[in-house]
């Protein structure tokens, strides 16, 4: 028995020390896979913060995009420059002199823009055998006055220049009937330039006579609250081989 006892007391150690090693080797194995499967969530996760990311940055773009109109009204910063297609009609008595009448819908017959311009006919004409027509419309405004903070089309009368030469004056004028019934001939028009009857239009000179026009697709410009123009659009050089004609509203301070 002392023998036994003496062996249980040698060998016992040792399988304590073996179980225990045993019962101590699950638990690292699945500590072992703790770590592996915390490597693969940190896999995971990196990305993440990537892609979290790039929302706040369209946010932020997307913030200073819409930030950007506010800025530059509270800077008083002029307008963005834009561009449309219109319709332009100059017509005008043989002896009398010239009208421009602008149309954002051929089918109305009242036009949104109608000058009288001093330039008499034959000599509009005469300029524009040479191809190339600038016509300036140019207004002055004093700080005292209020022609700087009314609308453009607003300015009743203007400077007029004909390719660099000042040739008298241009006036904003309201829609007769006559106009609407001239307008209204020709509303089928696109593009061409022919003879037409005065509809009553009275310029002053030659009122019984016939109307010449010349109607075209313009190319209207806003360069900012002190600058409009007209682009004359010739396709194919229905209006002459190298026809250009522009017209200018600017107004100085």
């Amino acid at each position: 028995m002392t023998k036994i006892t003496s062996l249980r007391r040698v060998f016992l150690p040792c399988f304590t020390s073996t179980a225990a090693v045993s019962d101590h080797r699950p638990t690292t194995t699945p500590a072992t896979k703790k770590r592996l499967s915390t490597s693969l969530r940190d896999d995971i996760i990196t990305p993440s913060p990537q892609t979290l990311e790039t929302p706040v940055s369209d946010d932020q773009l997307d913030q200073d995009s819409d930030s950007s109109p506010f800025v530059s009204s509270s800077n008083n910063a002029p307008p963005r420059f834009s561009r449309t297609m219109v319709i332009g009609t100059i017509f005008g008595h043989r002896r009398g002199h010239v009208w421009f009448a602008v149309q954002h819908d051929r089918l109305k017959t009242k036009p949104s823009l109608l000058l009288e311009l001093s330039i008499p006919t034959q000599t509009l004409v005469q300029e524009m055998r040479f191809g190339l027509v600038r016509l300036a419309l140019e207004c002055h405004s004093s700080p005292e006055s209020d022609l700087g903070s009314c609308p453009l089309r607003s300015v009743p009368v203007w400077t007029l220049f004909c390719n660099g030469r000042k040739v008298g004056f241009a006036a904003r004028k309201k829609t007769t009937e006559p106009v609407r019934l001239m307008l209204k001939s020709v509303q089928s028009t696109t593009v061409g330039a022919g003879v037409i009857p005065s509809f009553g239009f009275d310029s002053g000179v030659d009122s019984g006579g016939e109307l010449i026009y010349m109607r075209a697709n313009y190319e209207y410009m806003v360069g900012g609250p002190d600058s409009e123009s007209f682009h004359l659009i010739n396709p194919d050089g229905c209006l002459g081989q190298g026809q250009e004609l522009s017209i200018f509203l600017m107004r100085s301070r």
